[in-house]
């Protein structure tokens, strides 16, 4: 019997993995991120008491550690994540908030301390906003962006926190060597898309050649924030729908993400002549606009590429 539900549980996680590849409705959003990232188990008789278990841990790590964060080891790491907090998602009036500002300083810092290898590394402040979103949402109808947080209940502020808090994590398990010392992580992905550019669309390499433009200054952001500070968060937050949905989504598919995100603006690359001119198109996309139409055309074409270079025998990969 025990095999037959472990079939079952395989078969759901399946299907729930197809079906929210294509975009997650956003009223089911929420339980559906908790699912796909781990943190809330399949089986439903369960899930009360994990959760419960696993947002009382969350709490212990803030009273056993939080009080230190202005000692000696680890005021450095505290102060940087002080400064980098405003500058996360300055735009939106919800992340100047002073309770939010402060779920994100205690997110990162207990990440960060509890992850001595890589520590806190800029970048990481802006992997905490979709999940942070994404959960206020439960509670929110509209105009989510205004919204004041410190109107919730706090029993229901500390359930978001403590969920974003684990959610992130088991995202950052995926892709810790991207934050680890001299980052290898982001360094090997800046390179193999340089590789995979040269592959799939050889006028867009050597124009960067010809004009000395090193894939580093544009795609280290790319791969460092996961694109998030080239979208609109509404986009970032469908683009980890199929993310999560996707076996290595964070680790190995936005790989071809960023290639089929570079390769949409190659009329625009090759129209200009000159480095400056090259850098400040690559470091300001124009985006704002977009919405799930683009993005769904984005992973369709990032899902082509995949197919064609990583899947694929090796004759196919010339």
């Amino acid at each position: 019997r025990s095999g037959l539900i472990l079939h079952i549980r395989t078969w759901l996680e399946h299907a729930l993995r197809k079906h929210s590849w294509s975009g997650i409705p956003r009223e089911v959003r929420p339980v559906t991120w908790r699912l796909l990232s781990g943190y809330l188990p399949a089986n439903t008789e369960r899930r009360e008491q994990v959760l419960q278990r696993k947002r009382e841990e969350y709490f212990g790590f803030i009273e056993q550690y939080y009080d230190s964060r202005t000692d000696e080891p680890h005021r450095d790491t505290y102060r940087q994540i002080h400064i980098d907090i405003p500058r996360t998602n300055p735009l939106i009036p919800l992340f100047q908030q002073p309770a939010v500002q402060e779920v994100f300083e205690r997110i990162l810092f207990i990440w960060a301390i509890r992850h001595p290898a890589s520590g806190y590394v800029q970048g990481i402040n802006d992997l905490v906003t979709p999940f942070f979103v994404v959960f206020l949402s439960e509670f929110v109808e509209d105009d989510m962006e205004n919204f004041d947080v410190a109107a919730l209940p706090l029993e229901t502020q500390r359930n978001i926190e403590a969920d974003s808090f684990w959610c992130m994590s088991k995202l950052l398990d995926g892709i810790q060597d991207n934050y680890t010392f001299a980052q290898p992580g982001i360094q090997n992905k800046v390179k193999a898309l340089e590789e995979l550019i040269g592959r799939i669309d050889e006028d867009v390499h050597l124009h960067f050649c010809r004009y000395e433009v090193e894939y580093l200054q544009f795609a280290f952001r790319w791969m460092n924030n996961l694109l998030m500070r080239e979208l609109p968060l509404r986009c970032t937050i469908r683009l980890w729908d199929t993310y999560q949905a996707e076996s290595e989504g964070f680790s190995h598919f936005h790989l071809y993400v960023c290639a089929a995100f570079l390769i949409k603006w190659r009329k625009d690359i090759l129209s200009i002549a000159d480095f400056q001119g090259l850098l400040m198109l690559l470091q300001n996309l124009p985006t704002i606009h977009w919405g799930n139409e683009e993005v769904g055309l984005l992973l369709a074409e990032a899902y082509r590429l995949k197919y064609m270079f990583a899947d694929a025998p090796s004759h196919y990969k010339r």
